[in-house]
């Protein structure tokens, strides 16, 4: 038990968890592990759509086109600014995967980027003993703060309210995140669809969303 203790911890140092990361200045590992993990997400979904010519279904968290910044540049911008503990991207990340399995959303260039900043803000709120308010987030995110509001509300009943995260699944998703995700077949199950698939436009910073 003391040894599975012990390798616990050491994953969540290499991750930069650990409050003893005061000495490693920089972004923590966890940040640079989950972008990678969330484009083979975001790749893999999109490969099916394109070559099933299937297209996505539409949500609140789809943009009119990709943002500029990538999923690196995206999530290190949120961590520089929101200055939310490195745990709230694990925590944020099982939010998202909650989300997908319950609601009709499939996690694209489209929509990656509206779920990552409010599953951070929720996951701050719940986790944090200090977090900034939804106007703030918004900036930082690049939407206004009234789609932020609608965003976040969508989420939480999205999730039915489930923001509870046992340290089984924290160490759960640590680990995936630690080997750099799960098998593509897996990633996909999350990603439902419908028929054809849109050209995708080249991408300005948190473009509008797509009418519902």
């Amino acid at each position: 038990m003391g040894k599975l203790e012990n390798g616990w911890s050491e994953m969540f140092m290499h991750l930069g968890l650990e409050d003893s990361m005061k000495s490693n200045p920089g972004n923590p590992r966890v940040l640079s592990l989950l972008s990678t993990v969330l484009e083979r997400y975001v790749e893999a979904n999109e490969r099916l759509l394109e070559t099933n010519h299937m297209k996505d279904v539409i949500s609140i968290f789809h943009g009119s086109r990709p943002p500029s910044l990538g999923i690196q540049q995206y999530i290190d911008r949120i961590f520089k600014y929101a200055c939310c503990s490195p745990s709230c991207f694990i925590v944020a990340h099982v939010y998202v995967e909650r989300f997908m399995e319950r609601n009709n959303v499939c996690l694209t260039s489209l929509s990656i980027h509206r779920l990552l900043i409010t599953s951070i803000m929720v996951a701050a709120k719940f986790v944090d003993d200090a977090f900034f308010n939804n106007a703030y987030y918004a900036r930082v995110g690049g939407v206004t703060t009234a789609e932020l509001n609608k965003l976040e509300m969508e989420f939480l009943f999205g999730l039915d309210f489930r923001l509870h995260v046992s340290m089984e699944t924290f160490q759960k998703y640590c680990s995936v995140v630690e080997n750099e995700g799960l098998p593509i077949d897996r990633l996909i199950q999350a990603c439902r669809v419908k028929e054809t698939w849109p050209n995708k436009e080249d991408s300005a910073a948190c473009p509008p969303t797509i009418a519902r």
